[in-house]
């Protein structure tokens, strides 16, 4: 039986920074993945496929309003399927550093297009043979989790695994669910050319989010001509002779050509054989400790098949945590309270750490500072004015940032990096900023904390009696 140092079952981002890392250490390491490509789903139907897609989709619209830049505005004529073609050569451009000769130049085992499955709790079978392992990471991912609505699978979805490879543009595109990924393809197959309807069983769009700031992207969104339906429930589907018909809730009844199903997702547990390693789990995954141990101390866990955050960066993050615990068996914990997420919409969603509500859930009493972006100079450059910065702070310090406008994701950065030194809203004050920039956004934000106390009464009167005395 091989004997291996370290088995890594899953080939997405999570599972390659533990194996190019062990690997290049000197570790006997074995990586499996039962698809035949390394990248998982964020390089072939995630992040990187639906960025593209919505960068193609931001070109269609701003050919559209070029007659506001004193251009000639043009229709684009859309032909899904090179766009399609065009979303697969990006993907695999970036499948090239994904390569499996990169890792077994690494001195890694990489075995692909079969599943692993415990047997023990040191031992897995992939295809006929059997391997033991010292220790192990599970980094399977998740997959789109499809309702059990009566009559979808008999009419047929889209989620995002087939979702980039597309031949025709829908005419019309129900999406279901208000989410990140819903309302990313929501509005770039609008902007294609879809006619789309959305649909959310919440009353509120990315009900993580600030209520401010959805209600704004929802205003933004129904201006690309995207239909919304909040508080919305999806009962029944029924193919008829012109297509799909949806019926919700409250009588209310949808057309479509293509439904898209992004309600949420479900970690990829089923087939793992946890059962087998006395590895604890739950529908939502394995259970882990802030060390990403699972129940068996032995077996470690990273990325959307754990949770807490289904993020490319947050899979990577604990990647690294796990490398400190199982390779160089240094201990070291998860620290969630700076965490940066974006929907990558037009204009963009961005947010890190507490929100306003979950502030004084905890008992605090914060500061809210806000700032439009139409009175940032290059918004109005860029004829990007829509979205507003909201820095949740307390005691001088911010707890919270979300960001609705252009850019936010990169914008968030620098409030994340303040919040994870514990720099003070002074500091970023204090900082120069180039002008114009996007970023100046932040010195602006923190400075209404300022403003009201500058121009007081007090300090009127203040100055009036320095110069007085002062020569």
């Amino acid at each position: 039986m091989k004997q291996r140092d370290l088995i890594i079952i899953g080939g997405g981002a999570g599972g390659l920074v533990v194996a190019s890392v062990a690997a290049q250490l000197g570790l006997a390491v074995t990586l499996i993945e039962k698809e035949p490509l390394l990248g998982g789903d964020c390089l072939h139907a995630g992040c990187v496929p639906s960025k593209t897609l919505i960068h193609t989709a931001k070109v269609a619209a701003q050919m559209r309003r070029a007659g506001e830049f004193g251009l000639h505005g043009v229709e684009p004529a859309v032909d899904m399927a090179r766009v399609s073609a065009h979303v697969q050569s990006v993907i695999g451009h970036i499948q090239q550093h994904d390569d499996p000769e990169r890792f077994r130049g690494y001195g890694c085992e990489v075995l692909l297009g079969q599943p692993a499955e415990f047997i023990s709790p040191h031992e897995v079978r992939v295809g006929e043979q059997v391997i033991r392992g010292r220790r192990f990471v599970i980094a399977t991912g998740s997959r789109p989790f499809v309702p059990p609505i009566p009559g979808l699978a008999e009419a047929g979805y889209l989620t995002n695994l087939d979702l980039f490879s597309l031949q025709q543009l829908p005419g019309r595109l129900l999406v279901l669910g208000g989410g990140p990924i819903g309302l990313e393809m929501a509005q770039a197959f609008a902007r294609l050319g879809s006619e789309v309807t959305v649909v959310e069983a919440q009353p509120q769009l990315l009900s993580r989010e600030e209520p401010e700031l959805t209600a704004q992207l929802q205003q933004t969104l129904s201006a690309d001509g995207i239909r919304i339906h909040t508080d919305t429930l999806a009962e029944r589907v029924e193919v008829t002779e012109s297509g799909k018909r949806v019926h919700c809730r409250g009588g209310l009844s949808i057309e479509a050509d293509q439904i898209l199903v992004a309600v949420g997702r479900r970690a990829n547990v089923e087939t793992l054989g946890l059962d087998a390693a006395g590895v604890q789990h739950t529908a939502q995954g394995i259970t882990v400790d802030r060390r990403q141990r699972s129940s068996q101390h032995h077996v470690y866990a990273c990325g959307d098949v754990c949770g807490p955050y289904a993020f490319t960066h947050m899979a990577e993050y604990q990647a690294g945590i796990i490398i400190s615990n199982a390779v160089f068996r240094i201990p070291k914990k998860t620290d969630y309270r700076v965490v940066p997420w974006v929907t990558f919409t037009d204009p963009e969603l961005a947010r890190v750490g507490l929100s306003e509500q979950q502030a004084r859930e905890q008992g605090m009493s914060p500061t809210v500072l806000t700032f439009p972006f139409q009175d940032i100079d290059r918004a109005l450059t860029d004829g990007q004015t829509r979205g507003m910065s909201r820095l949740i702070t307390r005691k001088g310090r911010i707890i919270g940032a979300s960001m609705l406008g252009p850019h936010a994701g990169e914008l968030i950065h620098e409030i994340a990096l303040a919040m994870k030194t514990g720099a003070k809203i002074s500091d970023i004050s204090a900082t120069i900023h180039a002008y114009p920039t996007l970023a100046q956004i932040h010195r602006r934000t923190v400075n209404t904390a300022y403003a009201p106390k500058l121009f007081s009464k007090g300090s009127r009167t203040l100055v009036k009696w320095i110069n007085r005395l002062l020569p």
